[in-house]
């Protein structure tokens, strides 16, 4: 992608919504392109197609992830960050599955904003540590296999499992780091490693899935 990052700003209450556009336009390399606040409003931005990122409020879509599948059909290139008032798993979980790429709560400050903005543009997906860690303390993270006890996740390396067990704290690449006396590129390499073996797509998903396979002592470590 070249020149500015090009953002449509959907979400049904105005004060907040001006509020994402000021944040926004104040940096040199975002431009807003169009707002609304309805359904019929992402639809609208869909057939312009002209934007890179949509930023959309939860309350707009309704509980419904028709639109958003939708314009991701036909515009697959576009990359949707979803503003949640609350973090619901299941909410999460389903946004993640229909190809939405970034997640966070309004409460989140500008600046997470921007940063979830650019890189969405980079392809890259982006959801809060204070989020992941928000979704894992209300995961079932006491259940148990069929042989009485969690399974170890397969394939992984034992330094894998213990940055995942790390992860599943809400910690950063460089809290990770700094815990396990690793540069951050270091933790950031093995963190790739990690999704491709787990099959998932970002860091929340990899966490949710090892609260419910790592062993409670490794993750207590």
């Amino acid at each position: 992608m070249t020149g500015r990052i090009r953002v449509d700003v959907i979400d049904r209450h105005p004060l907040f919504r001006d509020g994402v556009i000021l944040a926004l336009s104040s940096q040199p390399d975002i431009k807003v392109i169009g707002q609304g606040g309805s359904a019929s409003d992402i639809i609208h931005v869909d057939h312009k197609c002209q934007s890179d990122v949509i930023v959309l409020g939860s309350s707009t879509l309704d509980c419904s992830m028709g639109v958003v599948e939708e314009i991701l059909q036909h515009h697959p290139t576009i990359s949707i960050l979803i503003l949640a008032v609350a973090a619901d798993k299941e909410h999460v979980y389903t946004a993640l599955k229909r190809g939405v790429r970034g997640y966070l709560l309004k409460g989140a400050s500008g600046a997470e904003l921007v940063q979830s903005v650019r890189a969405l543009s980079q392809g890259q997906s982006f959801i809060s540590s204070s989020l992941a860690a928000e979704l894992l303390m209300k995961s079932d993270l006491g259940s148990v296999s069929e042989a009485g006890g969690k399974e170890h996740l397969p394939y992984l390396t034992p330094r894998e499992q213990q940055i995942l067990s790390i992860l599943v704290q809400g910690r950063s690449n460089k809290e990770i780091g700094i815990r396990l006396d690793l540069s951050e590129k270091t933790i950031k390499h093995h963190l790739t490693n990690i999704l491709q073996k787990l099959r998932v797509r970002n860091r929340v998903e990899a966490a949710l899935l090892a609260s419910n396979h790592l062993p409670q002592s490794l993750m207590a470590s």
